[in-house]
């Protein structure tokens, strides 16, 4: 394997672990800004809607940035401000300046999404063999790393700004060594050929979005609910109840590790509908069991059979429009970040009309039917 290749995978790796850290150290530093403001629960999360708006809309501008420029060049600036973006929101002295600031760190995090991501497909495509989930997988723990920083910034007594100062110094220092050493990739449309993207089709491309929007239903879901199923519905203690959303961040963190290699000896297509399968099956079968344990295993099941879904979706979804690739995957990336804003919301209205564990079966029938349209992700190429 040729030295450069090997620094290209590692520099878009560095990218993925910032991505990942920046938003960790965020989440984890979200009741501190709250009690600054002084605002209640309803409040900030109309500021947080800013974040979720900037986010949607960076990812469908990308694509037609990564398209006519290469993923570098969107990445790079980016990825250089990612961290610095979370300043302004620690200096927000009001809850309408901490929703414009939320919106600029979303929408600068959702470019960096779709640039990072073209990236590490064209260095898979590079490889000759299927890398994508390794990617994934150190975002995950960039998250981890992100929170736990944070979670530490806190417990030594440092402020939101003072956390945020080291979060961008760390991730800018990041970005810079992954600038050095990132694959450039060619733009994939010409000015000559613009005209004619225009128009063309995204032909199938809606279609994968679906499924990773039905996967990161699951995800919202076990973000904002498993700890309220475990705690109200089978009586867990605080502590216990946050075991599930542990147990299925971890579960899809392993999965996501060894998905290369699982897509290598299944392909794509058997791997996404036994990932589907598992998680379908492990958190029903943890529902109608209806015991704490049992609850933790559903989650874990549904964190595993999950994890490999949205990297195996990407790569189908370039692969399907070799023309504008980064267009294409922007419209899988944003339906999939939808469908995690989605996942609470849906559960929450489905409580209104019948209990938790019924409303969690949601996620476990997307699920599914991730399963049985597995066939969308077939592709020709890794």
């Amino acid at each position: 394997m040729p030295l450069d290749l090997r620094r290209a995978r590692f520099a878009g790796c560095l990218l993925f672990l910032l991505f990942g850290a920046a938003l960790g150290a965020w989440t984890a530093r979200v009741p501190a800004v709250k009690h600054n403001l002084g605002v209640d629960d309803f409040r900030l999360s109309v500021a947080l809607l800013g974040l979720a708006a900037g986010a949607i809309a960076g990812q469908m501008t990308a694509g037609r940035l990564v398209d006519r420029f290469g993923s570098v060049r969107v990445a790079a600036p980016t990825a250089l401000v990612e961290g610095a973006l979370l300043l302004p929101a620690a200096y927000a002295p009001t809850l309408q300046l901490l929703t414009v600031a939320l919106l600029v760190f979303g929408f600068s995090h959702g470019v960096l999404n779709v640039a990072m991501n073209a990236n590490a497909l064209g260095v898979q495509r590079a490889y000759g063999r299927p890398i994508i989930s390794s990617f994934h997988a150190v975002y995950s723990i960039g998250g981890f790393a992100g929170a736990a920083l944070g979670g530490l910034c806190a417990q030594f007594g440092l402020g939101v700004p003072g956390t945020f100062l080291v979060v961008a110094a760390l991730t800018t220092a990041m970005a810079v060594w992954a600038l050095l050493w990132l694959a450039p990739e060619p733009p994939s449309e010409d000015a000559g050929e613009a005209a004619d993207a225009r128009g063309a089709r995204l032909d199938g491309v809606l279609v994968l979005g679906g499924l990773a929007f039905c996967a990161l239903v699951g995800e919202g879901a076990a973000a904002d609910w498993s700890a309220v199923y475990l705690r109200d519905n089978l009586g867990g203690t605080a502590g216990f109840a946050a075991a599930g959303y542990a147990a299925f961040a971890i579960a899809m963190t392993a999965g996501r590790v060894v998905g290369d290699r699982l897509t290598a000896r299944l392909g794509p297509v058997r791997l996404v509908r036994l990932g589907g399968l598992l998680a379908a099956a492990g958190l029903g079968a943890a529902l109608l069991l209806n015991a704490r344990y049992a609850g933790v295993a559903g989650f874990a099941c549904l964190g595993a059979g999950l994890s490999c879904v949205a990297p195996q979706v990407f790569s189908a979804a370039t692969a399907r429009n070799p023309a504008r690739p980064a267009r294409a995957l922007s419209v899988a990336v944003s339906m999939g970040y939808a469908g995690f804003l989605a996942g609470p919301v849906l559960i929450g209205a489905a409580t209104r009309a019948v209990p938790l564990p019924v409303a969690l079966a949601i996620p476990a029938a997307l699920a599914l039917l991730v399963a049985l349209s597995a066939g969308a992700v077939q592709r020709d190429t890794v």
